[in-house]
């Protein structure tokens, strides 16, 4: 209800208030909503200060402009898809393999590793080799660290390998995470292939052209190489000659090395001497308090001498095994137990027995049973909630108490919120243990997840179609489902999971590429027939798609199967979809949004690949505008349009516009970098404090004004509106006191809060606040300045919502004039713009005043884009709309016909058949049926 329930909460929330680092989030409702708040507010922060991902931000703009919070994670690589997901997983395998606190006599591999470094180029990688369990991991992962510490300037780059058959062992994810780690560091923004055999053949060239951008030498380290499958066939790249500053670290198992790679120089692993044995037994043991006698000590000592007893993992185990018991049991009778193991896997079974032995009852060995094999047979393991759903039976209490134990004897770790398996050799003990019946038992573990993410799917898909619960959910369903059917056998079901567009979109949009290729290539389709499926689908889904929200998800659906198939290099069935995609988005959002920009980017990117040059240039052209005026001239998606124009002169050989264009992009992203400070954010977290700290003292600063303003800003993209209200009314009043009302940042803070009044639907409230930003703008800014052209087009939009057409003419008149200033008469914005204005004039019944604006706004479109286009088709069909309310039906009939013509020859390119509802740009309107005499034609605003 809003109080403060105890003394003991409002004690805690005094000691948060006290804190520099602690964040409190301020919430009245229901718990699970407070939860949602929490997680969104943890998501953010990971990826934005810890990863260090570029976040949708628009605090600095004018909310008339706003971006949906739902925009796409990929930018701060440009086009290239980027996964949050398998960064936190190799971020978490680091940390986890460097956790162990016992170097194990590593300092003479250490010096080896340094002499690689140091050593002259050509060199070709080092093999460090040995048993498993040996420590490799260890050993890597403590040398990154003391490399990371002592030569700043190095670039290190490391993967380590997870479970055969798991994501992290995909080799096309592996090499697309590496280049895309080079060309974080690089500030290299180029078009990457997506395509898996490409990708690898493509690799080396990468290496080669971004090791040359790098001031400094760069290590790539691959943990458990061996573990990839067909590892020799798709690392071809490390027999290449490498670069001269580039060096390669890779491990490998001694049964599993790949015979020609056994040429290279190797580093292997040394069985533990007795004094290393000793030590990691102590540690275990005095970590518990346990004392062990001279004679315990010297019986361990004899055992673990043999190659499989004496590895780091047999004897870490060991340790943990003794120190267990050790204050509750027998020392002596443990130490007999563990004598009779003689590998990893046996005493693994020791392990696992006694932790049996420790539960109360039946039911608990049961659910230990079920846990594991239910994590052991899935592709990237099973949350603690999904286990808690799986076995309804299973209590917080027992679970926790589980979790505990098998986490402590090193049979389970966490990897991205989820449970798996620690060592292979734990997961092989599972196997022995519980599955000696074989496939049959595993087939019906794999069932069990398949109806479990089978009913998560369906209850998503019925629940909701916000896109953020979609990506919350469906990343576990994409990445089980598909694999699990893969790994049955079963086709059939496999086929209807990959149609299902949100488990494909996940895939595709996590740069999960190949794995979606190769389930496409398992049930038998070739690349024209899965297109044809997808369209197919996607047509379906659009009969059913009804208001605003449901139309941007289905825009975003449309460009990922446009991106997909661009980069299958269907370039001509790759043009639709996108085409539909921009369609949507200028009629569902608005001609300007930064979601309009990256559509127009996308389509651009399949004329370019197709050598259309000009159609390219111009839809750029469009993006970098539109994406100038929503984010400022300094944005990195600003110098995303300006990189990609310059990719785009440079193939035409206009090397010196490429130029300009290139240095442009670089001091932005430069900017960029350095605003953001570290990778790991410290440096924008502890600006933001002095930020907020200075605001908490109420100086008045035009500084502190433009913070408020942007705080406003993000409260509004919250729908926080009445504490967004609050932030840019005291931003305004600031301004008008420190600069003056007539300042244009005063019309900035004016226009911001005449849009949230207009989201609150308090029309005359905004309609005056538009007013008064318009007069500043006019006064002090040039006449075609962008935030002038904004203001302008908000309030005739809003003129026009409340019904007054007279007043929204003469804006809609500038609007016209503004673009054709900017971009000069003949521009594909001009021609959206005498649209808009066509469309008004016909609200108003003035036909003939409509209708030279759209035959000018047709010839423009046709000139541009050329004669079969879209837009030439929707403005070909507004003008028969026109000529039949004119009674010229015979001219009517004609133009209907042409821009019919454009449709069908637009589905025709992916298979499709029918014509679409929706129009493509400008303020257009449709046809309610087929133009007949008794058609009644509506103009429908957008």
């Amino acid at each position: 209800d809003g109080r403060v329930s105890s003394v003991s909460v409002q004690q805690l929330i005094e000691q948060i208030s006290c804190m520099n680092k602690a964040k409190m989030i301020d919430h009245v409702g229901r718990v699970e909503e407070g939860a949602y708040e929490i997680y969104n507010c943890v998501e953010k922060i990971i990826k934005q200060d810890i990863l260090g991902c570029e976040m949708t931000d628009l605090e600095g703009k004018d909310l008339g402009n706003k971006e949906d919070s739902t925009a796409p994670e990929e930018e701060v690589f440009g086009d290239v898809l980027w996964d949050a997901h398998d960064e936190q997983e190799q971020m978490e395998a680091f940390q986890q393999a460097s956790n162990s606190t016992c170097e194990l006599g590593f300092e003479k591999y250490f010096e080896r590793l340094n002499d690689l470094v140091a050593a002259p180029a050509p060199i070709p990688p080092l093999l460090v080799s040995g048993g498993p369990g040996s420590g490799k991991s260890l050993l890597l992962s403590k040398w990154i660290q003391l490399q990371q510490k002592h030569s700043p300037n190095t670039l290190i780059l490391y993967h380590f390998v997870g479970r055969p058959m798991s994501t992290s062992s995909e080799s096309a994810l592996i090499i697309k995470r590496l280049t895309l780690k080079l060309m974080q560091h690089s500030w290299l923004v180029s078009p990457l292939t997506f395509d898996p055999a490409k990708l690898l053949e493509e690799f080396p060239r990468w290496l080669e052209k971004l090791s040359a951008r790098h001031q400094g030498s760069i290590i790539i380290i691959i943990d458990s190489i061996d573990q990839i499958q067909q590892a020799e066939k798709h690392m071809k790249w490390l027999i290449d000659p490498l670069p001269v500053n580039v060096r390669v670290i890779v491990s490998v198992n001694v049964e599993t090395c790949p015979q020609a790679w056994r040429l290279w120089p190797t580093l292997h692993l040394d069985p533990l001497n007795s004094k290393d044995v000793k030590s990691l037994i102590s540690a275990e043991c005095n970590s518990a308090n346990v004392k062990l006698t001279k004679e315990q000590e010297k019986k361990l000592e004899r055992h673990c001498r043999s190659a499989t007893t004496c590895n780091a993992l047999y004897v870490t185990l060991l340790g943990k095994t003794i120190a267990c018991v050790g204050n509750t049991g027998n020392i002596d009778e443990i130490l007999q137990q563990c004598c009779q193991c003689q590998d990893t896997v046996s005493l693994y079974r020791l392990v696992l027995r006694s932790i049996q032995e420790s539960l109360q009852n039946d039911k608990e060995k049961g659910l230990l049973r079920e846990i594991l094999c239910v994590i052991g047979v899935s592709h990237n393991g099973v949350s603690e909630s999904e286990l808690m759903e799986l076995y309804p039976e299973l209590t917080s209490a027992v679970l926790a108490s589980l979790l505990h134990s098998l986490h402590k004897m090193c049979l389970l770790t966490y990897g991205c919120g989820l449970l798996k398996f620690q060592h292979l050799q734990a997961w092989e003990m599972v196997k022995l243990e519980y599955m000696e019946a074989g496939e049959n038992v595993i087939s019906a573990y794999r069932q069990k997840l398949v109806e479990y993410f089978t009913m998560q799917l369906r209850v998503l898909i019925f629940i909701c179609f916000s896109f953020d619960s979609q990506d919350r959910v469906t990343w576990r369903s994409a990445d089980e489902l598909p694999w699990l059917f893969q790994q049955q056998g079963d086709k059939q079901k496999l086929h209807k999971c990959l149609l299902n567009l949100f488990v494909s979109q996940n895939l595709y949009k996590r740069g999960h590429f190949a794995e979606l290729l190769s389930y496409w290539q398992l049930v038998g389709k070739d690349k024209s027939s899965m297109a044809a499926e997808y369209f197919d689908s996607l047509k379906e889904y659009e009969k059913s798609s009804e208001g605003e929200e449901s139309m941007i998800c289905l825009a975003d659906l449309y460009e990922t199967l446009g991106r997909f198939l661009k980069d299958l290099g269907l370039l001509s069935q790759a043009v639709a979809p996108l085409q539909r995609s921009l369609e949507i988005r200028e009629t569902a959002l608005d001609p300007d949004h930064p979601r309009v920009a990256q559509s127009l980017h996308q389509l651009a990117g399949v004329y370019v690949q197709w050598k259309k040059f000009g159609n390219a240039e111009q839809l750029y052209k469009q993006a970098l505008e539109i994406s100038e005026n929503a984010y400022g001239a300094e944005h990195p998606r600003v110098a995303r349009e300006l990189d990609a124009l310059a990719t785009l002169y440079q193939k035409q050989n206009k090397y010196e516009q490429a130029e300009q264009l290139r240095k442009k992009s670089f001091k932005i992203r430069q900017k960029a970098a350095r605003q953001k400070g570290s990778l790991c954010g410290f440096a924008l977290l502890r600006q933001r404090a002095l930020q907020l700290e200075e605001l908490t003292l109420g100086k008045d600063t035009p500084d502190n004004a433009r913070t408020l303003n942007e705080l406003g800003v993000l409260y509004y993209l919250q729908n926080n509106l009445e504490t967004a209200e609050l932030f840019l009314k005291r931003s305004l009043e600031m301004r008008e006191r420190v600069l003056g009302s007539d300042h244009p940042d005063c019309a900035q803070s004016l226009n911001n809060l005449a849009a949230l009044y207009n989201e609150k639907k308090h029309y005359d409230k905004a309609e005056e606040l538009y007013e008064k930003a318009l007069d500043i703008r006019r006064r002090a800014l040039a006449p075609d300045h962008p935030s002038l052209a904004y203001t302008v087009k908000h309030l005739a939009v809003l003129y026009k919502k409340m019904g007054k057409l007279d007043k929204a003419v003469p804006l809609y008149e500038l609007a016209v004039e503004i673009r054709q200033k900017s971009f000069g008469p003949k521009h594909p914005s001009v021609a959206t713009a005498l649209v808009n204005l066509a469309v008004l004039y016909c609200q108003m019944k003035k036909q003939i005043e409509a209708l030279p604006l759209y035959e000018r706004a047709l010839k423009i479109y046709e000139d541009s884009f050329g004669h079969m286009h879209p837009r030439v088709g929707e403005t070909l069909k507004n003008l028969a709309v026109l000529s039949y309310e004119r009674g010229d039906f015979e001219k009517a009939a004609e133009l209907y016909k042409r821009a019919v013509e454009i449709k069908e020859a637009e589905t025709l390119l992916i298979g499709g058949k029918a014509t679409s509802r929706h129009s493509s740009s400008g303020d257009t309107f449709s046809l309610k049926s087929a133009l007949s005499p008794n058609a009644f034609l509506e103009h429908g605003q957008r």
